[in-house]
């Protein structure tokens, strides 16, 4: 693959990671300030279900921008590399995700649970094998779809983090009850 292919891409993928890596620690946060308000309860569960699949999004995002700014590339090294994020995405989206949204007790997933916390991050995934796939034949429409597939995780990310914390603040009391 041509260096400068890549390098055109440097700042893009510097401001996605540094994004990722932020929400991934403020994911923290609410996470802990969750914890706080759900001690002792049932529906801490379901809380670890629906945030753990977002802060791999998250995670995702800095490691494909890790591996997209990683001097000397080869397409084969690149392809392998954005494979694997992609096969280990669908997999802890499956595992983390859709398992473990089937199990909670205390909250039934409604429609829109399934479309963001399933449905786009596996599309999202498909997506990324497909560009790692293609990323032969057709370089700068793979590196779109990469691009693309990085800002949709981070959209997801942003969308159920969001969500999570509006559970806690609006659904939970301080006082263990609601």
């Amino acid at each position: 693959m041509a260096p400068s292919l890549l390098s055109e891409w440097e700042s893009f993928y510097v401001i996605t990671g540094s994004s990722g890596a932020a929400l991934t620690g403020l994911m923290f946060v609410v996470v802990a300030l969750a914890a706080e308000r759900m001690s002792g309860r049932s529906n801490a569960e379901g809380m670890a279900g629906f945030s753990t699949p977002t802060v791999i999004h998250f995670g995702m995002v800095l490691l494909v921008a890790s591996i997209m700014t990683m001097p000397r590339h080869g397409l084969a090294s690149l392809r392998i590399s954005l494979a694997a994020c992609a096969i280990a995405g669908l997999g802890s989206t499956h595992v983390f995700g859709v398992a473990r949204m089937r199990k909670v007790t205390a909250y039934v997933p409604v429609t829109e649970d399934w479309l963001w916390y399933a449905i786009l991050p596996c599309v999202a995934y498909v997506a990324l094998l497909a560009g790692a796939v293609v990323l032969g034949m057709a370089q700068d429409f793979a590196l779109y779809v990469v691009s693309a597939v990085v800002l949709a995780l981070l959209y997801i990310g942003i969308h159920n983090a969001w969500d999570a914390a509006m559970y806690v603040a609006v659904y939970t009391h301080p006082d263990g009850e609601g």
